[in-house]
């Protein structure tokens, strides 16, 4: 949830992060409103068990002969302060419920509107060209023997594949060099669970407009399958409070994903790009508020080392309010251009959730105090950042192609498949 200090003493600027949104500024009002419902009905309950210690510490002073005449006022209060605590605990539902629908307040020049009113930032690398007609990386993986999506729908059906021998390596491949990248630069490793608790998911912000996307395991297991290790890694500290004297927090997630892609019939069928299962190497990290920003830039900064290396073409965009996702205070997608497409398609993104996903979470720290002080705990801020995933295939596929089918490795990569320079057809 939001900074309760930000929406009472600065309203305006939660109303202008929902508007840049496209969200309802209605909401805001409203939560406000209910706000001040929650906090009377708490004033009232208390002031009635007050009453009702006070009391009861004079009925018992009370001599013997009058505590019979008080019996009826006892119970009269006790049943006051029931119903005020009922009324308490349903305006505070309430306002919880008012308050998850506003997201989280974008961060200053973030672009408003929606999917097409992102900035581009910059380029990076130059778009191949070829002098042969180009194949697409599902006829480039057919060739090679690497993805096979009939066997996949057959096992799983639509939307599934196996990657098979140089695939599933250069898959391995891939994400290992990011592990490697992680560890250079200070992250600590996890493998994650894949299923997480329905608080988990909610706490990250997964549950909102988009809970249509997750996969959910009802009936005795009430689990989601998570559709980035984001989600476990968001939850890893939930109700803690984090140590951040020596730094920021930093850890890398490897885990399968799964998306059920609702809503994008017809969209990317072809391939591996839109599919309900893949690998990632996820970056997340905690960090003290005033740090997040420039923490932000650091993942950005490590993504494009990554497909730099990979000789890929790329951009950089700042996407706008409407297309964040609700937990997302400012986000930056890389694009890498995919020749068939004649366009670039995104490859990595990184967020800076703020504190919204700490708050729900309740993940704090202690900043530093004065001598002979104790500082009081805040919540930390959360960033995350894609590092590797399976979709890069596709983009390193389709740039290193050479005209017979085979597909050139990029330098980096080889130490990770053995030494080879060139996947070759196997037909």
């Amino acid at each position: 949830m939001i900074d309760l200090a930000l929406l009472r003493e600065n309203p305006e600027i939660v109303r202008r992060s929902q508007a840049a949104r496209g969200n309802d500024q209605g909401t805001v009002d409203a939560a406000l409103e209910a706000d001040r419902s929650r906090r009377a009905a708490l004033a009232a309950f208390e002031d009635l068990r007050a009453e009702q210690n006070a009391f009861g510490k004079q009925v018992a002073k009370a001599p013997k002969e009058e505590k019979a005449a008080l019996v009826a006022q006892v119970k009269d209060l006790a049943d006051r302060v029931k119903q005020a605590q009922q009324t308490s605990n349903e305006a505070s539902e309430k306002a919880a419920e008012a308050l998850a629908r506003i997201e989280n307040v974008v961060i200053d020049g973030v672009p408003a509107g929606g999917e097409a009113d992102f900035v581009e930032l910059r380029r990076v690398g130059e778009v191949p060209a070829f002098d042969f007609e180009p194949r697409d990386h599902l006829e480039l993986g057919e060739i090679l023997g690497a993805i096979d999506m009939e066997r996949g729908a057959k096992v799983s059906g639509a939307r599934f594949y196996f990657l098979r021998g140089i695939g599933a390596r250069l898959e391995i491949a891939l994400m290992n060099l990011a592990l490697d990248k992680a560890l250079q630069n200070g992250f600590v490793p996890l493998i994650t669970p894949t299923l997480v608790r329905p608080e988990i998911m909610q706490g990250t912000g997964f549950l909102g407009e988009h809970a249509d996307e997750v996969y959910h395991l009802d009936k005795d297991d009430d689990l989601y399958l998570v559709g980035t290790s984001e989600v476990a890694l968001a939850g890893y500290h939930k109700d803690e409070i984090v140590d951040l004297g020596g730094g920021p927090l930093r850890y890398a997630g490897w885990s399968t994903c799964y998306r059920r892609e609702a809503g994008s019939h017809g969209k990317d069928t072809r391939g591996i790009i839109r599919v309900h299962q893949f690998n990632k190497l996820e970056m997340f990290v905690y960090t003290s508020p005033e740090e997040a920003e420039a923490e932000h830039l650091r993942l950005v900064a490590l993504q494009e080392e990554m497909l730099t290396s990979l000789g890929l073409a790329y951009r950089v965009i700042d996407v706008a309010a409407g297309d964040l996702g609700s937990s997302a205070a400012r986000k930056y997608d890389i694009e890498a251009w995919v020749p068939t497409q004649g366009a670039f398609r995104e490859l990595t993104s990184t967020s800076n959730c703020t504190t919204y996903q700490a708050r729900r979470l309740d993940v704090r720290y202690r900043p530093a105090a004065e001598e002979g002080q104790q500082a009081k705990t805040h919540p930390v801020a959360t960033l995350n950042g894609t590092l590797a995933t399976t979709r890069w295939i596709v983009a390193l596929l389709e740039t290193h192609q050479q005209a017979d089918g085979s597909v050139r490795v990029p330098e980096v990569l080889r130490p990770y498949l053995g030494g080879l320079e060139v996947l070759e057809p196997t037909a």
